[in-house]
């Protein structure tokens, strides 16, 4: 007969602790993003009547997003963070599965120094100035390729896919050698519809890193037309006037919006597609990374 466990006064106090303690660090990690969504909405009679900073306006306008999709620099840049983020993640995805699923067989010939060497990469990296000297003889220097090829693999990554892979029944695999499935079938037809976890959460993993990168574009890229939207946004942030940084069809729009309201709403388009895709693969994330850190 189970024993109803009752918690004592002493057990809900704390209980009430640990809840207001972790709404309010909510609070203040949602905190920041209210704020620029706030500013990028409020018109500019208003934030210059309270001082620049405004919690709760009393009037919404829509034109600092207006000035920025009317400009040629935003949704080009989108374009590109778009193009590289679902071309790049695929090709992430595509040659990390590659990798893992043969070093997750523990019967393969010279796995262990393969899984050396790449371990070795984590510990001990080539450097910067090498990474750009490789990425300049390659040609992708100037190219989108650029923000994808020099970070194909994540070894971070591969080692998680690899323990995925390692903590699949091997009874499943074994009865397709049986029914007269190749090492490619068996991986397409009954490793990968198994594996879906994993893929969303390193694919979130994968394509999160492409959509906030821009340090690969600062180095690789200097025609601007090729610059994703997180360089558009540095570059934003920098100058004092983003009239430098955007191309206007109607200026005016400039002159009657406050640089910091451009700045803001340049941060919501940012931002806000990942917090969109997020909420849908939260549960293949969580999933994911719990069956991928079972073995180590």
């Amino acid at each position: 007969m189970s024993r109803i466990a009752y918690k004592t006064t002493s057990d809900r106090i704390a209980d009430a602790v640990i809840y207001a303690l972790l709404t309010i660090f909510g609070l203040l990690t949602l905190f920041p993003l209210y704020f620029v969504f706030v500013m990028s909405v409020t018109p500019y009679s208003e934030v210059m009547r309270n001082g620049g900073f405004v919690l709760f306006p009393s009037a919404f306008t829509t034109e600092a997003f207006e000035a920025i999709f009317s400009s040629r620099t935003v949704p080009q840049a989108l374009r590109i963070t778009v193009f590289v983020t679902l071309v790049g993640t695929l090709l992430n995805l595509i040659v990390t599965t590659l990798l893992a699923y043969p070093l997750s067989k523990k019967f393969i010939p010279g796995r262990n120094a393969v899984l050396l060497a790449i371990v070795f990469t984590m510990l001990f990296s080539g450097g910067l100035i090498p990474l750009y000297l490789v990425v300049r003889a390659t040609g992708l220097m100037n190219t989108v390729w650029s923000l994808m090829i020099p970070g194909l693999v994540s070894t971070f990554n591969l080692l998680i896919m690899k323990t995925y892979f390692e903590n699949l029944p091997t009874e499943v695999e074994e009865a397709a050698k049986v029914d007269g499935c190749g090492d490619v079938r068996t991986l397409a037809s009954i490793v990968l519809p198994l594996s879906a976890p994993i893929m969303a959460t390193l694919g979130l993993f994968y394509g999160v890193g492409h959509w906030n990168n821009y340090f690969a574009g600062i180095m690789y890229l200097s025609d601007k037309k090729l610059y994703p939207i997180q360089v558009v946004l540095r570059n934003m942030i920098q100058t004092p006037n983003v009239s430098q940084e955007l191309s206007i069809s109607n200026p005016m729009l400039l002159q009657t919006l406050p640089p910091e309201t451009i700045k803001m709403a340049t941060v919501v388009v940012a931002i806000l597609p990942v917090l969109a895709i997020y909420p849908f693969l939260q549960r293949f994330f969580i999933k994911g990374m719990l069956l991928g850190a079972v073995k180590g």
